[in-house]
């Protein structure tokens, strides 16, 4: 049996001291698509051909405003081909043997691992990631590729056999628990047929590789659309769909297609060859796509993350170095675009004036700039619609709080740079409740520890959060009472942020998920197949 292990392509090479061979790959990888890549038309693909529509989105770098390339605007007729041809081919593919399935997903692994520095250089032009991100996104998904191939092989393709004895006894008419022949019983997880897997624009590689592999390689077909519409990451997704054919995904199997949510996304929603949606984004979205389908009188299973509002809580107990670190790298990486960023912090009113000073210490520490370049930490917002939120998040805070550091607009000459915000403000301001996807951090103090707690779980989501203290009475306190389904305690690294496939499930309760399962875990492609008893007498 194959072992799992994860990818981590910095911690690996930094370990054996060729930090310097990560920076020359990444770079040079940087220079081949800038010359190589960049600047294409590119089509859709339905049932394995290329497919154009009579519009075109053009595509730019946040960085730098530099042309990625044109890419096709699809509307209803492309996403009915799409899903025709993924429903066309659901046969022949469900019927594929799970270990031929294990196979071919192995082998897109170790493409996108041959690969790596060209989708991650890709990746960091296409969405403002660092090379330490987008290099970390490409080795998650991978971690994606092999642990699903790996627990569809450790369960036999979810079949099990067992059987009924022959009774001796015989009665004239059944009844329930009546005696009678022997039968043989065959249990399995069964695919449910076509998946749209609708992909967000924070990570277009690793969220949309783990959504699709997991409804894949469980037999399901896939019509998958990338972030298309301000935010956009279509070149990632056309990596995707190019390294699963060149793997042996068959034609009609995985399809990818870009085009606007308002119809794409929503042909998906509403097709009733369409039987699944497996989505990330945000939770007006998410519960917008199910009311619609089931209002419609349809069901379909969804699969779903909707976001997030992360709390961290640091006790007067704790190492204030160690939390300031792992709360700044929480709240700033990606310029704070994650679903899982630390958000609000609620800080042991007796320590509150030393954290806030070491996160300033950290704080001052963070280069603004270009992400390619090594040293730069914080690159651009993604886009126009993102600044707008950060400039009304600084003006409402401006009014109801005060700001601690940042606020300003560093650069709009070419991409979109701003300085990460720290800001105090009551635990009643609306900033500590409403997602903002920015690198805004929001802090409160209190007085006990109960306090804190309830603070934390006030809000709607229940995706990440972090604690801080060496005293064990509370880590269980803590333990016991949070409502998030990714909790972290004590992590110098990050406070709320960084799941590792096969190690922390990435699960969100309340408003951040609905199955209560996760991805990276044992129980993400159980979501993507349904049960059936199957038994034959004689």
């Amino acid at each position: 049996m194959i072992v799992f292990k994860n990818e981590a392509t910095f911690k690996k090479l930094s370990e054996s001291g060729k930090e310097q061979e990560f920076d020359r790959l990444f770079d040079e990888a940087v220079d081949y698509v800038k010359k190589n890549v960049l600047g294409k038309r590119h089509a859709l693909y339905i049932n394995g051909k290329e497919a154009y529509s009579n519009q075109e989105i053009a595509e730019y770098s946040p960085i730098d405003n530099a042309y990625i390339g044109k890419f096709q605007k699809a509307g209803r007729e492309q996403a009915i081909a799409a899903i025709n041809a993924a429903a066309d081919a659901f046969k022949d593919w469900s019927q594929t043997d799970y270990r031929e399935r294990v196979r071919i997903f192995r082998k897109a692994a170790e493409l996108f691992s041959k690969n790596k520095f060209r989708v991650s250089a890709i990746l960091s032009i296409e969405n403002g990631k660092t090379r330490y991100e987008s290099v970390g996104e490409v080795d998650e998904a991978i971690d994606f590729l092999n642990y699903y191939a790996l627990e569809l092989e450790k369960n036999k393709g979810y079949v099990r056999r067992t059987k009924l004895m022959e009774s001796k006894v015989k009665v004239k008419e059944a009844f329930q628990g009546a005696p009678g022949r022997a039968e043989k019983v065959t249990i399995a997880l069964k695919p449910y047929g076509v998946f749209g897997v609708i992909a967000p624009f924070n990570f277009p590689i690793s969220i949309s590789v783990g959504m699709s592999s997991g409804a894949l390689i469980t037999g399901n077909t896939v019509v998958f659309k990338p972030s298309s519409t301000d935010n956009t990451t279509m070149l990632t997704g056309l990596e995707i769909y190019r390294i699963f054919a060149e793997a042996g995904v068959p034609a009609g199997v995985f399809n990818y297609i870009t085009g606007p949510g308002s119809e794409v996304g929503d042909e998906l929603v509403i097709n009733k060859s369409v039987n699944g949606i497996a989505f990330t984004g945000s939770k007006s979205t998410g519960l917008a796509m199910i009311a619609k389908t089931f209002q419609a009188g349809m069901q379909k299973t969804f699969v779903v993350e909707m976001g997030g509002k992360n709390p961290v809580i640091v006790s007067k107990n704790a190492d204030l170095e160690t939390a300031a670190s792992g709360i700044v790298s929480a709240a700033y990486g990606y310029c704070g675009q994650k679903c899982s960023a630390t958000s609000r912090v609620y800080v042991h009113e007796a320590v509150k004036e030393e954290l806030v000073s070491k996160i300033l210490d950290h704080m001052h520490m963070l280069r603004i700039g270009d992400p390619l370049k090594k040293e730069n930490y914080i690159g651009p917002l993604i886009s126009p619609s993102a600044l707008k939120r950060y400039n009304q998040s600084v003006e409402e805070i401006r009014k109801t709080g005060r700001i601690i550091y940042g606020g300003n607009v560093v650069s709009m000459q070419n991409g979109i740079y701003v300085e990460p915000v720290l800001a105090e403000a009551d635990h009643s301001n609306p900033l500590f409740h409403k997602e903002l996807f920015l690198p805004f951090l929001l802090i409160d103090t209190y007085k006990k520890l109960e306090e804190a707690i309830e603070k934390a779980n006030d809000t709607e989501y229940g995706l990440t959060a972090g604690m801080y203290s060496r005293k064990q009475s509370e880590i269980r306190e803590y333990a016991k009472a949070i409502q998030s389904g990714v909790v972290y305690i004590n992590r110098e690294t990050s406070a709320t942020t960084g799941a590792i496939v096969g190690l922390h499930t990435f699960v969100g309760w309340k408003g951040s998920g609905i199955t209560g399962k996760g991805t990276g875990s044992k129980f993400y492609l159980q979501q993507f197949l349904r049960e059936q008893s199957l038994s034959i007498v004689g």
